[in-house]
């Protein structure tokens, strides 16, 4: 730690020799190997760079619940299978067209176009037709009623684009968002530019540079150099090297985010529920996020994805358990104990030592936790998924979404291979019912399934802790779906 201090308060004096006015520099960690991609629904999609370049029809507002963007206005049938929507007026792309129904209609059946196979279809799968009514209303219809499309729409990666320019928006990158793509290289310096015919306004600042550095360590230190301008999340350790400094702010958020562990429950002996429950009995969440993250830095959760502000949580018992583990694990022929390995890297500063921290405590239980480092680079393309366990990491969802994203049977996104066809008949119901009450238990009824046989141990939900430099203007403390691009600046 001492050495690091050292390094980062050398670094810092570059900070007046290298700062760029008017630029909004960020840092990401090039997790898919210089594949990034600009079409919002691959599954390999350059986050950062979409963000600023697409709007949604609707987004969360700066309390979470949906809030109008491209979409000024909708209803719903008294059965809750067909959404009516309205357009805003005057909107353009970045290549000067006019939004209009056509475009929605294009996106979102590409979103479900079988062909491109895109994760996104397990978000809005439910949708079986899109009508233009004119060029500013439209209608969706669905398969299955479902009370809380609007939440469903509000997907960081629904971004309308324009129609017919599926095959080479990977490339162009044309939206109706407050920047515009000038240069792409994810693995260098990605450049974008002010779009000065933004629907809210011509934003603050005159560009972006989104810039490839694959370790979250040297993402800290680049922040303390002035080589970046913010960093979306840093541990309580780093929090200390930007504590009573004037040359920077600290913004903490609730969130829904997590940094959990994913069991493969289609391999041996993960398969057995009985060993997946006993690997996560034997956490200590309370003492896992304080020496992780900070004793008050998050809510304890119990390894289901719902959070503590979402109105469908639920509260589950998962005080740590090393006997009912032992006893578990001995049912499933595991009488002397089990070993596992991780695999993990330094894109996320939480991981590792979250797995440390978890070696030491399942040890307690006879279970033997081996950490596999891997590359940084290429993270989620060459390990997520593919290891048996592995680190992962999620931001935050209504309920209903990441209860089918990342769970549901066949899910493409599903990392943990969970299936369960009691859980899927209850996430169709969940959806169908009309009564909030009789939903809400239903929802219940789904993380309890989780926290009793599901293959994810996630110990809390984070407060994010977002670092940015002192010349950092507009940018609202709220959550990174919700941050509004065209009102930040660096002056």
């Amino acid at each position: 730690m001492k050495q690091l201090m050292t390094s980062l308060v050398m670094a810092s004096a570059l900070a007046s020799t290298v700062a760029t006015a008017g630029t909004i520099r960020l840092g990401h960690d090039v997790g898919y190997a210089g594949a990034e991609s600009l079409d919002p629904i691959s599954p390999s999609r350059f986050f950062e760079a979409n963000q600023m370049l697409y709007s949604r029809l609707i987004r969360q507002g700066q309390d979470g619940q949906p809030s109008p963007e491209l979409a000024t206005e909708w209803s719903a049938s008294a059965d809750a299978k067909t959404w009516t929507l309205t357009l805003r007026k005057g909107v353009k792309f970045h290549d000067g067209s006019d939004l209009t129904s056509a475009d929605v209609k294009y996106t979102l059946e590409r979103i479900n176009d079988p062909e491109i196979d895109s994760p996104v279809a397990a978000v809005l799968g439910i949708i079986s037709e899109v009508n233009v009514l004119d060029d500013q209303r439209f209608e969706i219809k669905l398969s299955a009623p479902h009370a809380d499309l609007p939440l469903l729409l509000m997907d960081y990666r629904v971004r309308i684009i324009p129609e017919g320019s599926g095959d080479n928006i990977a490339k162009t990158g044309i939206g109706s968002g407050p920047f515009m793509l000038e240069e792409l290289d994810s693995e260098g310096t990605t450049v974008l530019v002010a779009n000065p015919h933004y629907w809210e306004g011509a934003p603050a600042a005159d560009g972006a540079e989104l810039i490839g550095i694959p370790d979250s360590q040297a993402r800290v230190q680049a922040l303390m150099a002035g080589q970046v301008d913010l960093e979306q999340s840093i541990t309580a350790q780093q929090k200390r090297l930007f504590q009573n400094n004037p040359q920077f702010k600290l913004q903490t958020i609730a969130t829904g985010e997590w940094r959990g562990l994913a069991f493969r429950t289609d391999m041996a002996p993960l398969d057995d529920p009985r060993v997946r429950k006993a690997l996560r009995m034997v956490v200590d969440r309370q003492e896992m996020m304080t020496l992780v993250s900070g004793a008050e830095a998050g809510v304890i959760t119990c390894d289901h994805p719902v959070w503590s502000g979402d109105q469908y949580r639920t509260e589950i018992d998962c005080a740590q358990d090393i006997e009912g583990a032992k006893k578990l694990l001995a049912e499933a022929g595991f009488p002397n104990g089990i070993e596992v390995t991780i695999s993990a890297a330094d894109n996320e500063p939480e991981w590792i030592h979250m797995i440390e921290v978890y070696q030491q405590q399942a040890a307690k239980a006879g279970i033997k936790v081996n950490l596999n480092m891997v590359p940084s680079d290429g993270y989620w393309s060459d390990v997520w998924m593919k290891h048996p366990a592995s680190a992962s990491r999620w931001s935050q969802r209504p309920a209903d979404q990441i209860l089918n994203e990342a769970f549901r049977s066949g899910s493409a996104w599903n990392e943990t291979f969970f299936d369960n066809p009691a859980f899927d008949q209850a996430l169709d119901d969940a959806r169908s019912e009309l009564d909030f009450e009789q939903r809400k238990a239903l929802y219940a009824k789904l993380q309890t399934i989780l926290w009793e046989e599901g293959g994810e141990l996630i110990p809390y939900h984070l407060n994010q802790t977002r670092a940015l430099r002192s010349n950092v203007t507009g940018l609202d403390p709220v959550e990174q779906f919700s941050i509004r691009w065209h009102k930040v600046d660096v002056e």
